[in-house]
């Protein structure tokens, strides 16, 4: 990938990283649905003004329906099954099992998108990817049904995240991800509403207030574009990988702010997923030398989203 990418990925990696902090902290106060009410509310906020400038309101009237399908595969069952895991596991291993959704991706590939199917080393690095899952999985969530059903839950949310950045290739080709983020946010905060709206809190401490504002601007509002950004440029296979990267920060994140425990088998799931994120984005095996660019080839030029 090209080093913009890299740099968006790694931006996008700390903010995401530190949303399941934000989730933890807000839970203290409020229920699932409240805190994805609150922070797809605070994200559209922000978002909005951005989407109005890039000229997105013309081609998103087009696609109502899209817009709708993406909010709920993408935003609304996975931020839900998310804040509902965390209230059962640790926000390190939350983090870490949102680290499926590349899996999930090459899997949907499969049937779905020839054009974001992994290859070679790329398929290796899958590969490595799970293994490293699976190690985190089966050591860390061992034992305990409820745990057990949290991180299923927490799993079929990186799913969910899959399938809504195919739906976004496929969909919203030509439409500004300003637009696309800013769209499903606010549609996500108004079906989440009523939910929210059932047991309203009785306070809101300035932690779980601070973390809230943190979680809807930064790790929802802009976190969204630039992934969204990325999926334009790079395609949902290769965009995915961000959440590789992203449970590295949420285990530091975890471990320094709120004191939970890193495990051994923590970190050998981390090294296994970061080689696994590394050989899929690069297509090639570290002791491998890139490709030279001035012959593009699939693994190391983005490839562009074909308008449908």
């Amino acid at each position: 990938m090209e080093r913009r990418a890299w740099v968006f990925m790694g931006m996008l990696a700390a903010t995401w990283g530190a949303s399941y902090l934000f989730i933890k902290v807000g839970l203290r106060d409020l229920d699932a649905a409240q805190v994805v009410c609150v922070r797809t509310a605070l994200a559209a906020l922000v978002l909005a003004p951005v989407a109005l400038r890039s000229g997105a309101l013309p081609a998103l009237r087009e696609r109502k329906g899209s817009v709708v399908l993406i909010a709920a595969v993408q935003v609304i069952a996975p931020f839900l099954l998310i804040s509902v895991g965390e209230s059962h596991i640790d926000t390190a291993l939350a983090g870490i099992l949102v680290a499926s959704a590349p899996i999930w991706t090459a899997l949907l590939a499969t049937r779905f998108d020839d054009a974001e199917r992994s290859h070679g080393w790329g398929t290796v690095g899958v590969l490595v990817g799970i293994l490293g899952v699976a190690l985190l999985f089966g050591v860390d969530l061992s034992g305990d049904a409820t745990a057990l059903l949290a991180g299923a839950g927490i799993l079929v949310a990186g799913l969910g995240y899959a399938a809504g950045g195919m739906l976004i290739k496929r969909r919203m080709a030509g439409v500004p991800p300003a637009g696309v983020a800013a769209s499903t946010m606010t549609v996500s905060a108004l079906v989440t509403l009523p939910l929210a709206l059932i047991h309203p809190p009785t306070s809101l401490g300035l932690d779980a207030a601070a973390s809230m504002l943190a979680l809807g601007a930064l790790g929802t509002g802009v976190a969204f574009l630039l992934f969204y950004t990325l999926i334009a440029e790079l395609g949902p296979a290769r965009a995915s990988l961000v959440a590789y990267i992203a449970p590295g920060f949420a285990v530091v994140y975890g471990a320094v702010l709120l004191g939970e425990d890193i495990t051994v088998g923590t970190v050998g799931g981390l090294v296994l997923i970061l080689l696994g994120s590394w050989m899929g984005a690069e297509g090639r095996a570290p002791w491998q030398r890139r490709v030279s660019r001035t012959a593009p080839s699939r693994s190391s030029a983005p490839e562009p989203v074909p308008s449908r």
